[in-house]
This record gives structure tokens, C-alpha cells and sequence, in this order.
């Protein structure tokens, strides 16, 4: 996945900032004024850019929604145009994308698990459709690696990857993690070992 080196817009700052603050103190325990102050602007100069927090929380949780699904979709193209790829790099590549969001999106995790259940009822739906393609996605890649598993308990050894790798909030302080690069390594190899068993009882 391509890394952006332009600085953020604004829009993108407010997000990042309502992201950490919804994860740290809640969503009802978060005001438009903290927001504001968070990038250096008014709570009403917010309403510019967003119309709310409801605004911003369906933002946040749509939006990696669609980020997650569209980067597995791309390497999933990229495998197949490269005309060298196999399952198993491909679903390396699934993986290593997955931890960049596990370990760069730690608030959004939080923001899941505590508050999806705010948004409208359109929002929601939209949020639970794109993950089950993001998962179907997945299941297609580890079904091609590991032929004998039936499709069902490819799918669960999926969501059992997902629990595993979005653990990240519950690690413990970024400071107390190891390092960037080690987290990611570790994290890699749980995630292999668990298809690995998976497959190997097929």
C-alpha cells in the first residue's frame, strides 16, 4: 500500500484528533470545543467541515471500513497482475496490511468496539457490508492456500485472526509496546501460525 508523504488536510486532522479523543474519553464525552482545540480552531469553526460528531464518528468508522476493503481488493490485484504471485504471498501481503491498520489505527479499534452501534442505522448496515466483503475476500485467499479447509472454518479462522490482530488496543501504551517492527513481526507470525493450524487439521 502506497504511503502518503503529503501533510494532511484539515479535514483529515479534525478525524485524526476526533478519532483519539472518541477512543480516550467516549464519544458522549467529547465536545465540539475539545475537538476544535485539539487542531487549533474553533468548535463552531468545525461545522465548515463536518456537521457534527455524529458526522465525524460515521466518517471514521465508514471510512476505514472502505480503506481496509479497498486496500485487500488492491492486493489482490496486484497478485494477480504480477503473474508471479501464489496464495501464500498474497496472503502475506493480506496480513502485513491488515497489521499497518492494527497497529497505525489503534483509536478507530476502540471506536469499533465501543460505538458502532451510534450510528444510523444506514451507516451501520454500510459499515457490516463492507467488512463481510473484506472478509469474504480473505476467505477466498486463504481457501486458495489451504484448498482442504472447508469454507467454513476458513471464515472462522478468519475472525479469529481479525480478534487477534485488532488486539492492539489492549497491548498496553505505544510506549510499552516492543518496537514498530518487532510488533509487526510477532503479530505476523501469530496470525501465519493460526491459518497454518487451521490448514494443517484439514
Amino acid at each position: 500500500m502506497t504511503t502518503r508523504t503529503d501533510s494532511p488536510t484539515r479535514r483529515e486532522q479534525i478525524l485524526r484528533e476526533a478519532a483519539r479523543l472518541f477512543a480516550e474519553r467516549g464519544f458522549h464525552g467529547v465536545g465540539v470545543d475539545e475537538i476544535g482545540a485539539a487542531v487549533g480552531i474553533s468548535g463552531p469553526g468545525l461545522y465548515r467541515h463536518f456537521p457534527g460528531k455524529d458526522a465525524m464518528l460515521a466518517e471514521l468508522l465508514v471510512g476505514i471500513s472502505e480503506r481496509l476493503l479497498a486496500g485487500g481488493q488492491l492486493r489482490v490485484t496486484e497478485d494477480a497482475t504480477s503473474g508471479d504471485g501464489s496464495p501464500e504471498t498474497l496472503l502475506d501481503a493480506l496480513i502485513e496490511g491488515h497489521i499497518d491498520f492494527a497497529l497505525d489505527d489503534r483509536p478507530l479499534i476502540t471506536l469499533h468496539d465501543r460505538e458502532l452501534d451510534r450510528l444510523r442505522d444506514t451507516d451501520r448496515k454500510r459499515v457490516r457490508r463492507l467488512q463481510r466483503e473484506y472478509v469474504e475476500l480473505w476467505v477466498e485467499v486463504v481457501r486458495a492456500r489451504y484448498p482442504l479447509l472447508p469454507e467454513s472454518e476458513a471464515r472462522a479462522t478468519v475472525h479469529a485472526v481479525f480478534g487477534l490482530l485488532n488486539s492492539t488496543p489492549h497491548l498496553g501504551r505505544p510506549g510499552a509496546l516492543p518496537g514498530r517492527t518487532a510488533t509487526a513481526a510477532l503479530l505476523h507470525r501469530l496470525a501465519r501460525g493460526a491459518f497454518e493450524a487451521a490448514g494443517e487439521q484439514a
